[in-house]
Parts: structure tokens; C-alpha cells; sequence
């Protein structure tokens, strides 16, 4: 089960640290995806981690704003938003990769969280 917190009301520039509690398997050995869907739009990946070599990946549109971080103690991954801009208020969603894969697309996630809501108050 993944549980995604953290959403809320934002204004342009603002910052959100979105939470991703995990249960049920360890965080440790999988992969860890961020991804969004704002309203009339495709779900799309925003930031990754993967465990087969470590790699994280973000979109474009998050490089240099975005961190994906996790806490394997606590079974949870997180993402820091910084400099939020206006076209992103979405649902934001978490998801777990079992085979370790990851990547910034859909497929391969094995399960996902319900979401969480980020409102933009412009």
C-alpha cells in the first residue's frame, strides 16, 4: 500500500514536500516514481529512482526544482518541490517499480498510491 501526503494549497514560487508512506514490502529494494496529472491532461513522470544502479531521473520541467529523496527507516519516499510555477497544480502520485526498473514512464510500476492533491491559490 502507498499512501501519498503532503499536497495542498500552493502560491507561484512556492514550496511543497510531497511524502509517499509505504507498506506492505520494504522500500529498499524498489523502485521509487513520481509522476502527476493535471485536469484534461496525461498522467506524466516526474522524478524516478531507480535501485538496479541508482540512478534518478527527472523531467525537464522539474531538473534543478525537484528532489526525490527517501528514508528507508521509515518506508518512505519524498518530494521536495521548490519554485512551483503556475501550470502545476495536479494530483501528484507515487508509485513503486517490485523489479527494481523504475523510470520517468508508467509502465513497469507495480503499485500506486491514491494521491495527492496540489492546488494552486492564484
Amino acid at each position: 500500500q502507498l499512501v501519498e501526503s503532503g499536497g495542498g494549497l500552493v502560491e507561484p514560487g512556492g514550496s511543497l514536500t510531497l511524502s509517499c508512506k509505504v507498506s506492505g514490502f520494504t522500500l529498499d529494494y524498489n523502485a521509487i516514481g513520481w509522476f502527476r496529472q493535471a485536469p484534461g491532461k496525461e498522467r506524466e513522470g516526474i522524478s524516478s529512482w531507480t535501485i538496479s544502479d541508482g540512478t534518478i531521473d527527472y523531467a525537464d520541467s522539474a531538473k534543478g526544482r525537484f528532489t526525490i529523496s527517501r528514508d528507508n527507516a521509515k518506508n518512505t519516499a519524498y518530494l521536495q518541490m521548490n519554485s512551483l510555477r503556475p501550470e502545476e497544480p495536479a494530483v501528484y502520485y507515487c508509485a513503486v517499480d517490485v523489479t527494481g526498473g523504475g523510470g520517468l514512464t508508467e509502465e513497469g510500476y507495480d503499485y500506486w498510491g491514491q494521491g495527492t492533491q496540489v492546488t494552486g491559490s492564484s
